[in-house]
């Protein structure tokens, strides 16, 4: 929110309060207070009719600096708050020296200077990240009389501002107004659904506002060589989160605020819908699992959307019986084929439902100030909110879609939960500004931990649309309703490497678009993108998208892209479990593997999947795709092809190809099987090496497809002209050197060493 009338002036009926010198300094131990006077103090009348900020300074962890602003402390906080699972008693320590005090946390100081002009100072390894000024700490009164709390923090030369959530605007943040404010807007607008009031910069420092409701920030926008964040209270917290790489980070901010759960291996298959507002029965159902198998694409999950129920009963749980007679025997006959189950779902229950009758009477759904229960039509007629504050309301709940596991759902996609109301008063008392952003955390954790409850640890699994701080502890999420074509397809991929940025380890997006019906061409590079995310659905909302309704050639990519994506599940799901130890994310922007190349700082239409591939998706109708090769020779996984870099490269592609580069000196495992997702990947194991320079060595994990933890090691050394390769597995495996027509050796059962030469 903008404060100023450009750089001197205020804006009309705006006043503001900044500090402007420390009065007084409280330390102990860990921690220590401020006293901020909003005026210079020269005598004791000064101290008189003035507002006093308190600043409170802390460590909730190593690595990171806590700073809460307060102007009135004696408001009501009725929450909701977020969590700090990670969070530790005591990481920070103070140290004063005559007029300085310093807060450090590990490498990270916060140092001030109590003789000198308001100034904050973050510090890390000899170097300052990020400094507060004088107009960095205060609060604003505006012309309605709303009181604002506001944080700036110092941009530096050529810094640039990652993350906020899944935007879907540029991809770095300077120059950007961005509201956090959960909204249904599609893919193609600044609003977004899940919002993440944490931003990260290239200088080496994440930034954390601690406030679940609206945040409004200013990226260098409103003061262009600062990042401004402001909350409508009167406290305001945030934690500066040091690196020094993006990856620590990341790993620093989710083993603070929560670390995503590994998602079951059988979700790394693809994923096929009955789309949304299409026609669909059992047959419509039959017909498009039979037509993918007589076509040979192996189907892992299928997905029945809002229609399942009766119109104008979402969601009561009950199955359409004109469409769905035998729910339970439809199920069973598609588990027979080795699929598993989705059902969409959302919070809402519509008044034709039997269960807003029972919802109302009970208390289970969110009132208005008068008692009566909140309503209105869009989306669903007469349709109300499930009061997740409520214990028993959630039970109630889950209670139903227990009866959904029952008969064989194995997951549920947790639609919707963006537009909620603040005209209303929650069970337990919460400020309704700040549980509009978390109230999805509620829905979505409520779910998710049915799940965990009944399918047991490690099978969890949503499909999430919204999500605020700490969702992404819940996977998987989805990036929303885009058009079906080339832009809607870049600007998603954007908005997940956004999102990836914000602390979320898996994403995945409507393959082909939601929106209207895209050309084949569309479909079949969204097709290729899809598949080589971590997680692959085609969906649609008023077409289908089974891939013969846009030709041979659809089927023919559809196939191989699937097949192509169960041969690397065991590198996908390495890959998996490092975002569910670490929090660094399956697809990964490219300054997130390259903070040092001043080239990937802005891309934003490619990305590395996992550690070692770099997939650049073809946005073009005739295949041209421009894409960046950092330092060091790559090799196309799909043709052999290599390219030396750092450089850019310009190139065409049939349907059938794209960018898929191996980083040079990699070993990536292949599985054996290629109809399914999970399979005995050790077993006929085939380790790819690509580019491997003399004196090169890498270790290669095979991990276990039933959680975390692995099932081998191989260790791969280059010495001259010759290749060792050393490994626990007794079962047999195979290395290929180059691209797939790249020299093969094969290694029977036993081999725990081998030596293999290495071409010139």
């Amino acid at each position: 929110m903008k404060f100023t009338d450009g750089y001197w002036l205020m804006r009309p009926g705006v006043t503001a309060r900044y500090a402007t010198e420390v009065a007084d300094v409280r330390t102990g131990e860990d921690r220590m207070t401020l006293y901020a006077p909003v005026k210079h103090v020269r005598r004791r009348g000064d101290t008189l009719n003035s507002p006093l900020l308190t600043i409170e300074c802390w460590s909730p962890a190593e690595g990171v600096i806590g700073v809460r602003t307060t102007h009135h402390a004696g408001s009501v906080q009725r929450g909701p708050e977020f969590a700090f699972p990670g969070s530790e008693q005591g990481a920070g320590k103070v140290r004063r020296d005559g007029d300085v005090v310093e807060l450090s946390a590990g490498e990270l100081t916060l140092r001030v200077d109590t003789t000198q002009p308001w100034h904050l100072e973050f510090s890390a390894d000899g170097r300052v990240l990020t400094t507060v000024g004088e107009r960095g700490t205060g609060f604003v009164t505006d012309a309605e009389g709303r009181h604002h709390m506001l944080g700036q923090l110092s941009l530096g030369v050529g810094e640039l501002v990652y993350g906020l959530g899944e935007r879907f605007t540029p991809f770095v943040r300077n120059g950007q107004v961005v509201d956090i404010w959960q909204a249904d807007g599609g893919t193609s607008s600044e609003q977004a659904y899940k919002n993440i009031p944490f931003h990260l910069t290239n200088k080496g420092y994440g930034v954390f506002v601690n406030h679940p409701g609206k945040v409004s920030y200013e990226v260098g926008s409103e003061s262009v060589g600062q990042v401004q964040f402001s909350v409508e209270d009167q406290s305001l917290e945030y934690l500066i989160v040091y690196g020094p790489t993006p990856k620590r980070i990341l790993e620093r901010y989710t083993a603070l605020t929560g670390r995503p759960a590994l998602p079951p291996a059988w979700s790394l298959g693809l994923w096929l819908t009955t789309s949304f507002t299409t026609d669909y029965d059992e047959a419509t159902v039959n017909r498009f699992v039979g037509g993918m198998a007589e076509r040979g694409i192996p189907l892992s999950v299928f997905h029945l959307d809002c229609f399942w129920m009766r119109e104008y009963q979402w969601c009561d749980f009950v199955w359409d019986p004109d469409t769905f007679p035998d729910p339970a025997g439809m199920l069973a006959r598609l588990k027979e084929q080795g699929l598993r189950i989705s059902a969409w779902i959302n919070p809402y229950i519509a008044q034709k439902s039997e269960l807003f009758a029972e919802g109302m009477r009970e208390g289970y759904l969110v009132r208005r100030p008068d008692g009566s229960v909140w309503q209105w039509d869009l989306w669903q007629p007469g349709m109300a909110l499930v009061d997740f504050t409520n214990p028993a309301a959630t039970a109630w709940y889950t209670g139903k879609l227990r009866t959904l596991l029952d008969v064989g759902v194995d997951c549920f996609k947790t639609d919707f939960g963006e537009r909620i109301p603040t005209d209303v008063v929650w069970h337990d008392g919460s400020d309704p500004e700040r549980m509009h952003n978390y109230y999805t955390h509620l829905f979505n954790r409520a779910v998710f931990e049915l799940l965990t409850e009944v399918r047991g640890e490690g099978e969890a699994l949503l499909f999430a649309r919204s999500a605020t701080a700490g969702g992404q502890q819940y996977p998987v999420h989805w990036g929303g309703d885009c058009e079906s074509h080339f832009n809607a397809m870049a600007e998603s991929l954007r908005g997940g490497l956004s999102l990836g940025l914000s602390g979320f380890g898996f994403w995945s997006h409507d393959i082909g678009g939601f929106e209207g019906t895209p050309t084949p061409a569309v479909f079949k590079r969204w097709t290729q993108f899809g598949l080589l995310s971590s997680h692959s659905r085609l969906h649609g909302s008023k077409s289908y998208r089974v891939p013969w309704d846009f030709g041979d050639e659809a089927v023919d990519v559809t196939r191989e892209f699937t097949l192509l994506k169960h041969r690397l599940a065991p590198y996908l799901q390495r890959a998996s479990q490092q975002a569910h130890a670490t929090g660094i994310p399956v697809m990964r922007a490219m300054v997130l593997e390259f903070p040092d190349d001043p080239a990937a700082a802005t891309l934003d239409r490619q990305y590395m999947l996992g550690d070692d591939l770099l997939v650049a998706p073809v946005f073009t109708e005739d295949g041209t795709v421009e894409y960046y090769v950092p330092e060091g020779t790559w090799t196309n996984v799909l043709t052999g092809q290599q390219v030396t870099g750092p450089r850019w490269v310009r190139e065409q592609h049939g349907f059938h190809t794209l960018p898929l580069l191996a980083r040079p000196d990699s070993v990536i495992p292949f599985g054996a099987d290629d109809q399914r997702p999970v399979s005995a990947w050790a077993e006929g194991v085939e380790l790819r090496v690509h580019a491997f320079a003399d004196g090169a060595e890498r270790t290669v994990v095979i991990p276990r497809s039933d959680g975390p933890g692995e099932t081998a090691r191989f260790h791969v050394t280059r010495s001259g002209d010759r290749l060792t390769v050393t490994t626990d597995s007794p079962l047999p495996w195979q290395l290929r050197i180059g691209g797939p027509d790249g020299t093969l050796h094969t290694q029977p059962a036993g081999t725990s060493e081998a030596h293999l030469p290495y071409p010139a």
